[in-house]
Order: structure tokens, then C-alpha cells, then sequence
């Protein structure tokens, strides 16, 4: 090599601009490297078991039947309970959205050792089979039905019928309130064919078909009847005209009203 070019080659490599630029990328690589380093450091010990569990739960929301120590048993089911950083919210909100009263929860965390739970409720709309309940849009719940603080309809029916059983009663009811009948339970049973009993214990054989037509029949025959209503066991309305009523004895009569 021409000596001329080895010359040339050390006066640029001695350059004071190159060992400026050589410097300055040393010193953002020592830079990033102590960053890198800070951050791993930061996150391993955010992410330690040992650091920033979750020790704090805040429910929230209008409870009325969910309480504290139900959610506490929720969350005692998890397999491990991570800290803030850790700890995926997700399997937080299943394991509290199995508590029977549920209807959703919506989870968040708090820095830096809480979580905040806010519950809402299923409303209870009816009794369903006499073990289960219904909210308002027919969606089948495991409540307890002894927690009720007032009376709810029974309905009955059989499966995957929950919506179409509450639609009925409800139809039903809007009918029979001018009468000032109230329904005590609905039933469908497997063979679609309808019976209700009253709150005040008759019962209606209503059948398969034309319930709306045979509603307005028991409706007629109802306010035609008068007084003698009391006396009623049942009424079957499985008929293409007419209905079928069923009398109590009279000295049954008489014992229920000295039972009142």
C-alpha cells in the first residue's frame, strides 16, 4: 500500500470529528444500556410476587343480595392471585361473574394495591320451575328463591321455553287486570298446552290453541258470573265454544271462609 494512503488514513481516523462522533456513540450505547438495565430492573421487580399485591378489593354497585364475603369466595377459587401488574383482570371478572346474583361485573385496578369491583344484579321477575329464577328478559338465573323479599310469579315450562312462558304471563296479566285478577303461576307443560292458576285459586284449563280467544271467553263468562265466582274450583276453556266450570262443595266453601 502506497504510503501516501496509510498517512491519509490515520490523519482521518484521528480526525477530531471522528473521535467526536466515536465518543458520542459510546455514550448513547452506555445510555441506552443503564435504561435497558433500569427497566428490566423496574419491571421484574413490579412483576415480583413479593411486590405490589393486590390487597384492597372496593365493591361498588346496588347490591342487594350479593355480599362482601360471597365475592371473597369468588376470588378465593382462582388458582393464584397476582400482584397489580400481574393480575389479569379478565379471570378476576369470571370468577366473580359465577356468584348466582351476578348479572355482570366490570373490573379495574387502582395503583397501587387495589381493585375495584362494580357489581350489577339480576332482578328477579319470576320463579322458574320452582328452583330457578327469570330476569325481565326471560334469561334463567340460580338466585336463591329464599332471599326473595316479596312475592313472584311461578312459571313453569319446559325447556329453553323460559322467554316464551314470561312473554305469555305478561300478556296475560295486562288482560286479566281489569278484572283485578292477578296470576298466581303460568304453566306450559310438554304437550304446549296452558294452565293458570289465580291468586285467588281458580284454575283455568286454557289448552294448546287460540289462547287469545279463549282468554276473552273466561273474560265473558267471568263478569257474567258475579258473586258466584267465589264458589269456582276451575274453569276449562278447552272447548270450541263454551267452558266447563268446576264448583267447590259447599261445605268446603264454608270451611275455607271460616279458615279466612
Amino acid at each position: 500500500m502506497n504510503d501516501s494512503v496509510i498517512d491519509e488514513g490515520r490523519r482521518f481516523t484521528q480526525s477530531p470529528l471522528v473521535k467526536r462522533h466515536t465518543l458520542g456513540m459510546s455514550f448513547l450505547l452506555v445510555v441506552l444500556l443503564l435504561i435497558g438495565s433500569l427497566l428490566y430492573s423496574t419491571l421484574s421487580w413490579m412483576w415480583d410476587d413479593q411486590r405490589l399485591p393486590l390487597s384492597r378489593i372496593v365493591i361498588e354497585g346496588e347490591l342487594q343480595y350479593v355480599q362482601p364475603l360471597d365475592v371473597q369466595r369468588a376470588l378465593a377459587q382462582l388458582e393464584h392471585v397476582g400482584t397489580f401488574m400481574s393480575q389479569d383482570i379478565k379471570d378476576v371478572q369470571n370468577a366473580v361473574e359465577q356468584i348466582p346474583w351476578v348479572s355482570h361485573a366490570a373490573i379495574r385496578k387502582q395503583w397501587p394495591e387495589t381493585i375495584k369491583i362494580f357489581l350489577t344484579e339480576y332482578h328477579a321477575e319470576a320463579i322458574w320451575n320452582g328452583q330457578w329464577l327469570l330476569n325481565e328478559q326471560g334469561v334463567v338465573f340460580n338466585g336463591d328463591i329464599g332471599q326473595l323479599t316479596e312475592e313472584r310469579v311461578k312459571l313453569y315450562g319446559p325447556k329453553n321455553s323460559s322467554e316464551e312462558v314470561l312473554a305469555q304471563w305478561r300478556d296475560l296479566s295486562k288482560k286479566l287486570k281489569p278484572l283485578e285478577l292477578e296470576i298466581s303461576s303460568l304453566v306450559l307443560n310438554e304437550r304446549r298446552a296452558w294452565q293458570i292458576i289465580l291468586a285467588n285459586g281458580i284454575r283455568l284449563e286454557l289448552g294448546k290453541g287460540a289462547i287469545e280467544e279463549r282468554t276473552k271467553r273466561f273474560i265473558t263468562l267471568y263478569q257474567k258470573l258475579g258473586n258466584k265466582t267465589q264458589k269456582i274450583s276451575y274453569i276449562d276453556l278447552r272447548y270450541d265454544t263454551g267452558a266447563a266450570v268446576g264448583w267447590f262443595p259447599e261445605e268446603e266453601l264454608e270451611q275455607e271462609i271460616a279458615d279466612d
